[in-house]
């Protein structure tokens, strides 16, 4: 049975030790099976997060030919950065609620950070941004507008630098409520429906959509770990195989089978 609201305590009582870096990886393995071809990279900024708990990771690559991923559902919302025949754009991504192909013009390159859930941009309401994303005017030819003020393009060897200034002029905040919520901390004297209200717009999503997708890549995770499927049906707390296969073709992409092929050596 899902709970009324994702309490992280939920996510540890199924999850193994480290699963969030494991399932990142699993993750971009799944989006992109061919590390080669997408020269693709990551870093968890691991200090970033014990210092604001605002990022959760970044990464940066290069799309190769014929670069087409389907991309996993995702409860977190991106700050994106593409580059291409010197031409930028810098976009806010919103939390995906089902699996989406994508496609890049090879040579493209791109920079994500991942933001943790509960963080926000108040001048971008999350709850309009799902399934899409926002594209930021350029105030320059090096900088674009947000939240009033002009800002310089992040690059890669700076990110930290950037994430600290938006957290600093307050361009990005945290939800309390959010936070206590995931921390399984139940916020007092608040109803069902106030919290609903905090999560969708510090998340975009409801409490049940959240944890929706966050069960599917717990499953997902599991199964790329060698896991039996009938093991991940009762860990991932679904009703049944099929109910399972339902949720991981809609929020991952694939079918069971297929991610538990993709985890192993090849």
């Amino acid at each position: 049975m899902i709970s009324r609201y994702p309490h992280r305590s939920d996510y540890s009582k199924r999850t193994p030790p480290g699963f969030w870096d494991k399932h990142f990886w699993h993750i971009f393995r799944v989006v992109h099976p061919d590390l080669s071809e997408a020269e693709a990279w990551a870093i968890s900024l691991r200090e970033e997060c014990r210092t604001h708990h605002i990022s959760e990771m970044i990464w940066r690559g290069r799309a190769g030919s014929e670069y087409a991923p389907t991309c996993p559902a995702d409860s977190r919302w991106n700050l994106l950065l593409l580059r291409q025949d010197a031409k930028v754009k810098i976009s806010v991504e919103g939390p995906l609620t089902k699996a989406k192909p994508k496609t890049q013009t090879e040579g493209t390159e791109w920079l994500v950070i991942k933001f943790q859930l509960g963080t926000f941009l108040p001048s971008l309401p999350l709850s309009k941004l799902t399934d899409g994303e926002a594209i930021l005017p350029r105030a320059s030819r090096n900088a674009f507008w947000l939240h009033g003020s002009a800002w310089q393009f992040p690059d890669y060897e700076h990110i930290e630098t950037f994430v600290n200034r938006l957290v600093r002029e307050e361009v990005l905040l945290r939800d309390p409520v959010v936070n206590a919520v995931l921390e399984s901390r139940q916020p007092q004297k608040l109803s069902a429906r106030t919290v609903r209200r905090h999560f969708l717009r510090a998340t975009g999503l409801t409490p049940k959509a959240l944890e929706q997708i966050e069960r599917a890549k717990r499953a997902a995770a599991l199964l790329e770990q060698g896991v039996a499927l009938l093991d991940v049906v009762y860990q991932a707390g679904y009703a049944d195989q099929p109910h399972m296969t339902r949720s991981l073709k809609h929020f991952i992409g694939h079918t069971p089978a297929h991610i538990a092929q993709m985890g192993k050596p090849n």
